[in-house]
């Protein structure tokens, strides 16, 4: 018994953190797709997929100022300028889940 309630606890963190990070991705889908599939802008690479490495140290690099891919670095550190390392690792996946 104990096993399946700590099963079924995992489980609902999991779903939650995937809430979570759907409800942090609403904000880029505007320019990115729902997908990802887009190129923000008709700039951006098309991000669905990316290895989450990648998408974890350019949206850190956007925080922090110091990436401007496309020219699009002042528009990106507004947009992502609220998330902890937390919130970033969480998007990151989720991304690369799409």
């Amino acid at each position: 018994m104990k096993k399946v309630t700590l099963a079924l606890m995992l489980a609902g963190a999991a779903s939650l953190v995937m809430a979570d990070a759907s409800g942090l991705y609403k904000k880029c889908a505007g320019c990115h797709g729902a997908k990802g599939e887009k190129k923000a802008l008709g700039k951006s690479a098309k991000i669905g997929g990316m290895d989450v490495a990648t998408l974890e140290a350019d949206i850190k690099g956007y925080k922090a100022g110091t990436l401007n891919k496309h020219g699009m670095g002042m528009l990106m550190k507004g947009q992502v300028a609220g998330l902890n390392d937390a919130q970033i690792k969480e998007l990151a996946e989720y991304i690369h889940g799409l």
